[in-house]
């Protein structure tokens, strides 16, 4: 009905103009012969509105077939509905339509070519992360066997080394993945604690060279997500703990129950985060300035655990006080399987 009336407004001049004619007509006839007019008046501006009427009815059902064309021609611009389209419309709007026809195939052009782009970059950081994994298997198999060979402290080094070379391709790796238009989530039941202790393993050299004291208080829980999923953002969140750890460092690890949620909640004793930065640490390459350790960071720890977050309709909480730590909160909403 809107449409109708938009078309109707559109040609109102017209109904006017041809209001005006009859009017005109009517004053021409009434001049003539005033006993006739009084007899021809009433069909005369019956005709007009009917004929009005027939006109504007062809041109709303005109309007309409052209804008049914439009909608399938922006949905899929190929040479069909481009045709059908083109054969619908006067010449003006034709040559104005086949230039927005080759502007949308240009268009289209490029996206395909950026796509296929898209692709070649996503495999290409796949097989490079993937090959990058067998040095450091080779490295982590040294520091095992040959531990005795080394000296505490060069054995700690390497240990950083293999770890932070560990998370910056897991990083790369997820980053390529979270931005892919495919994604291969297996959702399940996940144990926390079984899934919070693997992580904590890969981390045990750098907790243990921090003398970070762990208190895990979960008791075999259990969440419906994507196990690496969790298992990326439990490493992301860990990481950042240990790289801003002060005096004594402490990592606690609890959850609580409510009624609509299961919220998994990791508290460090470190640095913390400066109330002003808080609202922002999920933001790509935001590092604040709390620390001249963060000046070195590149910010796409914690933005990478909020997007893996989003991704699995999880949501996730941040709070701070500065010099006395962070606690970030993992919140999995309440899933039935009945």
């Amino acid at each position: 009905m809107k449409h109708f009336w938009n078309t109707l407004k559109r040609y109102a001049p017209w109904l006017l103009l041809l209001l005006a004619v009859d009017a005109f007509s009517a004053l021409l006839l009434w001049l003539s012969n005033a006993q006739a007019f009084e007899g021809l008046v009433g069909t005369i501006v019956l005709a007009s509105l009917v004929l009005f009427s027939a006109i504007v009815l062809a041109f709303y059902f005109k309007e309409q077939n052209k804008r049914s064309l439009f909608q399938a021609f922006l949905m899929e611009p190929d040479e069909v509905n481009t045709e059908k389209l083109l054969g619908a419309v006067s010449q003006q709007e034709r040559e104005q339509l086949q230039m927005l026809a080759s502007v949308i195939e240009e268009k289209e052009r490029r996206i395909r070519a950026m796509e296929e782009s898209l692709r070649d970059y996503e495999e290409y950081v796949e097989g490079w992360a993937h090959e990058a994994k067998t040095p450091l298997s080779l490295l982590t198999i040294i520091l095992d066997n040959r531990a005795d060979e080394l000296s505490f402290s060069l054995q700690a080094k390497l240990d950083y080394v293999r770890s932070q070379l560990q998370e910056d391709i897991t990083q790369m790796l997820y980053y390529a993945r979270l931005g892919s238009s495919t994604k291969d989530y297996r959702l399940e039941a996940v144990e926390l604690g079984d899934a919070m202790d693997e992580v904590l393993e890969d981390y045990a050299p750098l907790l243990e060279e921090k003398q970070f004291l762990i208190e895990n208080r979960l008791q075999g829980e259990n969440v419906y997500t994507d196990r690496r999923g969790l298992q990326f953002m439990l490493r992301q969140i860990i990481s950042n703990a240990i790289k801003y750890s002060g005096d004594e460092p402490k990592l606690t690890v609890s959850m609580q129950r409510t009624a609509e949620a299961d919220i998994l909640i990791i508290a460090d004793n470190g640095t913390g985060v400066k109330s002003y930065d808080l609202p922002y640490i999920f933001q790509k390459g935001f590092t604040g300035d709390s620390t001249d350790s963060r000046k070195k960071a590149t910010g796409m720890g914690l933005y990478l655990t909020k997007k893996m977050a989003d991704d699995l309709n999880l949501k996730m909480k941040a709070e701070s006080q500065w010099g006395e730590g962070l606690t970030i909160s993992i919140v999995f909403p309440k899933v039935s399987l009945d």
